[in-house]
């Protein structure tokens, strides 16, 4: 079999770094994908660029492929490594079927630098009845330790994280009126049809599908800070219909109080007159409209401790702090200003 050199599939230099390497392979795979270039030399080259970044994307497989050594060249013929010479990936008996690496048409050549590192690959449709090659291939020319799908046992692939997780931010009115809310996100996962790299038109060449979803969330009674709400089965999509679950950070962000537990505190404005003779200001409450009576001589900071007017604290609430903020007004009449300075003089 001939030697081939992937880096120059690729077009980079033997010491490109991931970065180089993803991008040159992008490139390419763009220009040649069956779906955008219909010849057949397109197709082969794919073939040909696919196999490349197989191996020159993943760190394991690129460091065999350089352990041959810089002395090759593109084209010589090359002899498997010790242990590979009797190595077969077809199984004549009964209808002579072959193993795919991925679906790319991988060549003799990595089949016999990387057949023993199998698990990386992905079984064609149809291959084998469904066997999963994940465990690992012997010497011999034979697979060890191999789990049939229908056999229940858990392969590797189980162990992906389906989780999500996202933050909640709420007001203290959505906590206080214990509605359900609708919740939409953005779930993120690598492309299906092009597996993450990044070259079909589905992804936009991102590698990355995106899709807006909405769930309605029930809130707890006790619900606060930093809570974490659980809703099942809300997760990425898995192998054979395994679901992950959906989980909620709560965070409490509002315009109009400031929330510390179950008491929450709301700046009152009132003028300097009503500062200093006192007055009746009617204000918004979580619980409604009331009418509040601010004292004389109260000052800017001062709070006005209303009880019960908080958030829900089991079967009771906790208090609102009304925090007084004297406002200067901007524009002020010239009768005003004199007798500011009256008021002045006298003081």
């Amino acid at each position: 079999m001939k030697y081939k050199d992937y880096y120059e599939t690729l077009g980079v230099k033997r010491d490109a770094t991931e970065a180089e390497i993803k991008s040159a392979y992008r490139k390419l795979a763009r220009k040649y994908h069956p779906d955008v270039n219909k010849t057949k030399e397109a197709e082969e080259k794919f073939k040909d660029i696919n196999e490349a970044y197989e191996v020159l994307g993943d760190k394991a497989k690129r460091q065999r492929y350089d352990s041959l050594g810089s002395g090759w060249q593109g084209g010589a013929d090359y002899t498997p490594p010790p242990g590979f010479e009797n190595f077969s990936f077809n199984f004549n008996q009964g209808g002579a079927q072959s193993f795919d690496f991925g679906g790319s048409g991988f060549s003799d050549f990595f089949a016999s630098l990387f057949g023993d590192m199998m698990g990386g690959g992905r079984a064609s449709q149809g291959g084998f009845g469904g066997f999963d090659f994940s465990q690992g291939v012997n010497m011999g020319g034979g697979f060890s330790d191999i789990n049939r799908a229908s056999s229940g046992r858990t392969s590797s692939r189980n162990n992906e994280d389906l989780d999500i997780t996202k933050n909640l931010n709420l007001t203290a009115k959505e906590i206080f009126e214990r509605k359900s809310v609708s919740v939409t996100y953005t779930e993120m996962d690598k492309c299906g049809y092009c597996n993450g790299n990044g070259y079909c038109s589905h992804c936009g060449g991102t590698g990355i599908h995106s899709e807006p979803k909405t769930v309605n969330v029930k809130l707890p009674k006790d619900i606060h800070e930093g809570m974490k709400i659980r809703l099942k089965g809300e997760g990425k999509a898995g192998n054979r219909g395994r679901k992950g679950d959906l989980y909620l950070v709560v965070h409490i962000k509002d315009s109009e109080y400031d929330i510390d537990g179950v008491n929450v505190t709301k700046e009152i404005e009132i003028t300097p007159p009503e500062a200093v003779l006192g007055c009746n200001k009617d204000i918004i409450t979580l619980h409604g409209k009331i009418n509040i009576k601010i004292p004389a001589g109260v000052s800017s900071g001062q709070s006005l401790r209303l009880k019960k007017l908080g958030l829900p604290d089991g079967n009771s609430y906790g208090d609102l702090n009304a925090k007084i903020k004297i406002v200067i007004p901007k524009n002020y009449s010239q009768e005003i200003k004199d007798l500011y300075k009256k008021i002045q003089s006298l003081s």
